[in-house]
């Protein structure tokens, strides 16, 4: 673990620098095109400065993880490559050209239609019940880590991923970007299941919908209370286990009782307002899986999810660049992906 032989890499002069892209949550990401072949990719520079032996073990859990996924709503990894410093090593992706909080960080009314939102929905949550049964949990599912290219997402940044099995092995709860994190999660449950990515899928969805995070919290405490500002508080009766989580003791939360989904999503039906009351089940014994959400009635009524063919292919001219409308939750789960001046060097170190 965390030993690598770089050595049958390709070199990364194989490709031409066009941008500086963003960064990752362990590196700068660039926009480069492949010499040989002209096609264009995006290279993840690992940060390897704070490493004193071998790989990155983020940047291996990666790796390791995307090499066995292989699906098409999930990034597709397509080789490391090497620069000519020893400890310059980038990972290969396809290219995609936005992630999915910029394009609703620059549209002031929400970029997606109703179909288009729900045919999102579905290859989101294919990805995610690919992913699930591979054994792998994503962990860090949020706006950010969602690419959009030519109609399609595109699930990415797997460096919180782990593999996980049955029994439930403890795990440290510091996963999940705030305002995507699970309740058990919050509260500090070491066990937590695949369950816990379901639960960011429905804030993904709600914030699809009302193109805003819809709990947007500043900490722990008031992202709980948010959680329960919109779902009601839980209770053993309805959450089995709940009241014995360990950070449950030290915390005055809200006890109001009312679910408040309709009222903040007014223009969701009620197969809509379902669908997202399932994924935000605060026991996660009790939230559905991706494979069974994408059995949901919700799929099934007017508006249709849009063909994936129909989907629209934005343009950098659609998605302009505007100052983010809203401070992300940057020092909770690392930093967002934002456009950068182009760098002269079209040459890797």
């Amino acid at each position: 673990r965390g030993v690598m032989d770089l050595r049958a890499c390709r070199s990364v002069q194989c490709y031409e620098k066009i941008e500086l892209r963003g960064e990752g949550t362990y590196g700068q990401v660039f926009m480069a095109r492949e010499r040989d072949t002209s096609h264009v990719y995006a290279l993840k520079r690992v940060r390897m400065e704070k490493e004193k032996e071998g790989f990155p073990v983020t940047a291996l859990r990666e790796l390791t993880i995307l090499k066995s996924l292989l699906h098409p709503n999930i990034v597709d990894l397509r080789e490391v490559v090497v620069g000519t410093k020893q400890e310059s090593v980038f990972l290969v992706f396809e290219f995609c050209e936005y992630d999915m909080a910029a394009l609703l960080d620059s549209s002031s009314t929400p970029p997606f239609t109703e179909a288009e939102i729900k045919r999102l929905m579905l290859q989101l949550l294919d990805g995610v019940a690919y992913m699930h049964e591979h054994w792998v949990l994503h962990r860090d599912l949020k706006m950010s880590n969602l690419l959009y290219h030519q109609g399609t997402l595109k699930i990415c940044d797997f460096g919180l991923a782990r593999e996980f099995g049955t029994p439930l092995k403890p795990y440290t709860p510091k996963v999940v970007t705030l305002w995507y994190r699970a309740p058990e999660v919050l509260l500090g449950a070491k066990a937590y299941s695949s369950a816990l990515d379901i639960w960011s899928c429905g804030c993904i969805f709600g914030e699809l919908v009302a193109n805003d995070p819809i709990l947007p919290g500043r900490s722990e405490v008031d992202q709980l209370t948010l959680i329960y500002d919109l779902l009601g508080a839980p209770s053993e009766a309805i959450w089995p286990g709940y009241s014995s989580l360990p950070g449950l003791a030290s915390l005055r939360l809200p006890n109001q009782p009312y679910n408040n989904i309709q009222q903040r999503f007014p223009g969701l039906s009620a197969a809509g307002r379902d669908f997202l009351n399932k994924m935000l089940t605060y026991d996660p014994d009790k939230r559905p899986t991706a494979r069974k959400l994408l059995q949901h009635d919700c799929f099934l009524e007017q508006p249709l999810p849009k063909p994936p063919e129909s989907m629209p292919h934005l343009s950098r001219d659609t998605v302009m660049a505007k100052p983010r409308k809203r401070k992300r939750d940057e020092e909770e789960g690392g930093v967002n992906p934002k456009p950068r001046k182009q760098d002269d060097d079209d040459r890797f170190g």
